[in-house]
């Protein structure tokens, strides 16, 4: 049996939108952790839908393109199996660099219009900006992706890494379906101003980093093009910090039976049924012991327990660098 036929789907924030508890994160599978393998990436994506999963989360910038390519070779034959999460804004130049993010109504239609191609969709499900431009109000940007759905190219409109303020100003402007920002066991911050206005709002949540890039289950980078090289947490005594209470979550997971990953995706699962982790699995064995997660019951006293035991508090650097945390309006 599988775990499709023993969970309980989720609503995504006020929505019609039925999702299993899980979604799949597709980013990984275009470079950011390093190489990998497009044929092994499709049968992950098969083997996620085999498995109950319906949200595949992807970002037009992600490979610059590639990981919308691949997503529709993917769903060349199983579009009705899946919905799509699309990101879009992030500016990319030739040499894979990072230049700005563009929410201006002209681009966001532009930017939609790729995606559908690469995609190969006559639809996405949920559209979102990446990250707030600052030279866009937001409310220009929401009014554009409000013109595509009623044109029917997007269904519904998400939003990425804001704050209290301009989840309130877009959704004035059009219901918003859910949130992404990262979420975990060491990234609690949401939790005081965010989540609570996303509740009142009846916003769901579409939590990213539950595993904190892999922290959590003991990964760290060795390839030269990734990405969490530069990452804070990552680097030199912060990294043989964040080590021991990576130990702490192995002597817990270990007491029940479970690996590490699993339960740090269960705590975030058992948080709150508004929140739907992304697992960001690039091979079929990830995927696997992610979905196993599902089946993991914690207690409000097992929950006690493990934050007692990884404090949020006690980790060592910021999520993104110095520069990149400035350009979050989630962290204003």
């Amino acid at each position: 049996m599988t775990a499709k036929n023993l969970v309980e789907p989720r609503q995504l924030g006020s929505t019609s939108l039925t999702v299993f508890p899980l979604a799949l994160g597709c980013m990984g599978m275009s470079g950011m952790y390093g190489s990998t393998n497009d044929d092994e990436s499709i049968s992950t994506i098969h083997a996620a839908l085999d498995g109950g999963v319906n949200l595949l989360d992807t970002g037009d910038f992600y490979g610059c393109g590639h990981n919308e390519m691949l997503i529709g070779r993917a769903l060349k034959d199983r579009r009705d199996q899946a919905m799509l999460s699309v990101k879009f804004g992030a500016l990319r130049s030739p040499d894979g660099g990072w230049t700005g993010v563009d929410g201006r109504p002209e681009s966001v239609k532009n930017f939609a219009a790729y995606s559908l191609t690469r995609l190969g969709v006559d639809h996405i499900d949920i559209y979102r900006l990446a990250r707030l431009d600052p030279n866009v109000p937001i409310e220009e940007t929401i009014s554009a992706i409000a013109d595509l759905v009623k044109a029917g190219y997007v269904r519904h409109i998400g939003l990425s890494e804001v704050g209290v303020e301009t989840i309130r100003r877009a959704h004035a402007v059009h219901p918003i379906s859910d949130l992404q920002i990262e979420y975990s066991l060491i990234s609690r911050e949401p939790e005081t101003t965010i989540f609570p206005v996303l509740d009142e709002l009846g916003i769901g949540v579409t939590a990213y980093g539950v595993l904190s890039r892999g922290l959590l289950s003991g990964s760290t980078p060795t390839a030269p093009n990734d990405f969490r090289a530069y990452l804070p947490r990552f680097s030199g005594e912060n990294l043989t910090k964040n080590q021991r209470l990576v130990e702490e979550l192995k002597k817990i997971s270990t007491e029940k039976g479970t690996t590490p990953s699993q339960i740090a995706i269960a705590w975030v699962l058992a948080k709150s049924k508004t929140i739907i982790p992304l697992i960001g699995a690039r091979k079929r064995s990830q995927l696997s012991e992610s979905l196993a997660s599902v089946q993991i019951h914690l207690s409000p006293e097992d929950l006690a327990h493990i934050e007692d035991a990884i404090p949020a508090s006690a980790i060592a650097g910021t999520r993104y660098d110095e520069g990149q945390m400035k350009m979050l309006d989630s962290e204003r």
